[in-house]
């Protein structure tokens, strides 16, 4: 499952990652240039904040509570 998410700067990269960093599976954002651990402070800052992203969980992951969490980053698509 994926979601477009923005990311502003670096003080929502903190944010999302302190987020992130409580649940157990795996959480990644994909962008153009590849793709990061967002549980990996480093990895997150590596992202350009220019491209699209997107926050991904395996299909079989209840991630309704991390995307509620995530709220003010992500963005709705038709």
């Amino acid at each position: 499952m994926r979601k477009r998410i923005q990311i502003h700067e670096a003080d929502d990269i903190m944010k999302i990652n302190r987020i992130v960093s409580q649940y157990t599976y795996d959480i990644w954002i994909h962008s153009k240039s590849g793709m990061v651990d967002a549980k990996s402070l480093l990895g997150m800052f590596i992202l350009s904040l220019k491209e699209d992203m997107f926050v991904v969980v395996e299909d079989d992951i209840d991630a309704g509570k991390l995307f509620e969490e995530l709220g003010d980053y992500l963005i709705e698509e038709p």
